[in-house]
């Protein structure tokens, strides 16, 4: 299979090691193929930026507007059962799954009067989950659209979104 072919050069004597033809044409392909493939695709997987799944959710909120009550879980454990108001007549709180957007401790409305929005954790635009004075009013819709909490569970809420973080963390509000 291999074959030792001795040059004898002016000085000193080289040795060559030659591969049979058969070899030769076995090892070319492979070196072509492995070279290829390497190439090939680690330029291809370079190029894509291949996304991971995101993790899933660690604190879930289930708004449920028919019974104006919202549930919470953390690490699929019940975490809560909270009355809520969601939006009265003419007004309307958005359907549908949501995402954090942006957390505020301390919120004044401004498009209502300057109102006092304690603990809000923004879903959709201006819509947030948020704490109110007006605990009377909870159990019942009573809004302009957002998704109204007694302060301690509005707090509460708002205490596992800043611990888990707002990308761990989504709200569902259905009907």
């Amino acid at each position: 299979m291999f074959k030792i072919v001795s040059f004898g050069l002016i000085s000193f004597l080289t040795t060559i090691l030659l591969i049979d033809g058969a070899e030769a044409k076995h090892r070319y392909k492979k070196y072509h193929h492995n070279h290829f493939y390497k190439t090939h695709h680690q330029k291809a997987n370079h190029k894509k930026h291949i996304r991971k799944p995101a993790p899933p959710p660690i604190v879930v909120a289930n708004v449920d507007i028919s019974s104006q009550t919202m549930h919470v879980e953390v690490n699929g454990w019940s975490y809560g059962n909270w009355r809520v108001s969601t939006a009265r007549a003419g007004y309307s709180t958005p359907h549908g799954t949501f995402r954090v957007q942006r957390l505020a401790r301390v919120y004044y409305s401004k498009k209502y009067d300057n109102s006092p929005m304690p603990y809000s954790v923004f879903f959709y635009g201006g819509n947030a989950i948020h704490g109110t004075t007006h605990i009377s009013s909870l159990g019942r819709p009573a809004s302009h659209g957002c998704v109204r909490l007694a302060p301690s569970n509005a707090a509460a809420l708002f205490d596992l979104v800043e611990e888990y973080g707002a990308s761990r963390t989504k709200i569902t509000i259905t009907d």
